[in-house]
């Protein structure tokens, strides 16, 4: 989303209450989590199955044409040809970011002669088949951005309904490997109808590529007016809510929209289907330390794709070890692809979040919401609502810190910084019955308790 996304507001906002009365436990707490089925049908293109990792140019690089004035920062080549080397050469490959993904304002101002899209030719003047090559070259894959509608947000050539197969098909002539199809200067119907017709006509040209939709972020994110089923049968993931800003508002903006419509947004996600907060803004201007670290912790809990928008070229060591965390990184992937909730929400400003885990771990995220001091949280598994006869080792994510033996029954305390979290991965050493997955469970009225089959 562009444009349209600021023109209408925060999409969503006063449609739903507060998921959690403050100061208690919601009531769904854990066992939504795991309770919750997912779609039965689901977009089966055999990808995404865990969230994308990868880069994407739009926060920090815009709607950036000017090369002649900013040649190292205009959207251009260069500026790929540049990103990739540094996902090859500094470590993220490794780690899974994998896709470099152009944004809008790539593109001439005009189709050519036989009506195809073509890349600017003074600012991408060996092609975008040249520059997936490259790409493909160093290990990785290259993402493309287009618009439903008669322009793109940035007032290029868009892909109107008769235009869908022969983009389909020449982004897969190119060899493009994602698609990000937004919406603007498009109809709500043109919209129905043009979202479910790409799927079908990137499955058609035979070359696996990942599908993001804007799609429910144009019809204000929530039912009626958004069906999550039928958004899994056709996309891989899709941005549900505003454009992320280079701002630790936005970022909390975005936070409470997810959590307050959790029990609408949860069950969705899954393996090839995500809900997408939008992109890591951490190694920008906006954002602490502290609120770096809780960045990457709550996109990660949410199972969210981590599409960093950065300037690899110069981004800061602290930030870099944030991006890089690898047990953050195995959590995020984790092939279960369970999306995490918020499942406490106290009077003092700390949240509880949950994300349950294959092979019966969990992460926790202790976040606080406070401006004055780091504060002490005291609480325990059991109010928690893990298994009261379990026993637990405890990894802290970023300090690597492990607590072992920990009883669901023990009392701890975690300190955290204003604005910051503290994330735990838990991995139970004894087990009172077998590991979590996701069942149907019938929810009652006093709310659920934890499921284990």
């Amino acid at each position: 989303m562009r444009t349209a996304s600021r023109e209408r507001g925060r999409v969503g906002e006063s449609l739903c209450a507060p998921a959690a009365a403050m100061g208690t436990v919601v009531p769904s707490a854990l066992a939504v989590a795991v309770a919750l089925a997912l779609p039965s049908v689901a977009l089966e293109n055999g990808l995404a199955r865990t969230p994308p990792m990868g880069w994407l140019a739009w926060e920090r690089f815009r709607c950036n044409v000017d090369c002649r004035a900013d040649p190292q920062n205009c959207i251009s080549e260069r500026l790929f040809f540049e990103m990739a080397d540094r996902l090859a050469e500094d470590g993220w490959r490794e780690l899974g970011y994998q896709y470099i993904n152009i944004d809008d304002c790539w593109s001439a101002k005009q189709r050519d002669a036989m009506g195809r899209l073509v890349p600017d030719p003074e600012r991408f003047p060996s092609g975008i088949k040249a520059l997936a090559d490259y790409v493909h070259a160093k290990g990785l894959k290259l993402g493309i951005y287009g618009d439903l509608g008669k322009y793109t947000c940035g007032g290029y050539p868009g892909t109107t309904l008769d235009y869908v197969k022969q983009d389909a098909q020449t982004f897969a002539e190119w060899g493009v490997d994602m698609l990000k199809l937004d919406g603007c200067y498009s109809s709500e119907e043109q919209q129905a109808k043009g979202y479910p017709e790409m799927a079908r006509a990137l499955n058609a040209t035979g070359r696996p590529i990942v599908y993001s939709c804007s799609w429910p972020a144009y019809q204000g994110g929530l039912p009626p007016k958004v069906n999550y089923t039928i958004l899994a049968e056709n996309c891989n993931l899709w941005r549900n809510y505003d454009d992320i800003q280079d701002s630790w508002d936005s970022v909390l903006s975005i936070l409470d929209w997810f959590f307050t419509n959790q029990d609408v947004l949860q069950p969705a996600a899954g393996p090839g289907h995500w809900n997408d907060p939008d992109m890591l803004i951490i190694g920008n201007f906006g954002l602490s330390y502290e609120q770096s670290r809780s960045q990457m912790a709550l996109w990660t809990v949410m199972a969210a794709p981590l599409l960093m928008s950065t300037d690899l070229r110069s981004i800061s060591p602290s930030a870099k070890e944030i991006l890089q965390n690898r047990l953050m990184i195995q959590i995020n992937q984790d092939p279960l692809g369970i999306q995490g909730r918020r499942i406490v929400k106290e009077k003092s400003h700390i949240e509880v979040f949950l994300r349950p885990l294959s092979q019966a771990a969990s992460a926790l995220v202790f976040f606080s919401r406070r401006t004055d001091m780091p504060f002490r949280y005291t609480t325990s598994l059991a109010k928690l609502h893990f298994p009261e006869d379990a026993v637990y080792e405890v990894q802290d994510v970023y300090s690597r810190k492990i607590i072992s033996g920990l009883k669901a029954g023990d009392n701890f305390s975690v300190v955290i910084n204003p604005s910051g979290v503290v994330m735990w991965h838990l991995r139970p050493t004894t087990l009172p019955v077998q590991p979590w997955h996701v069942v149907r469970q019938q929810v009652h009225s006093e709310g659920l308790r934890p499921v284990l089959l």
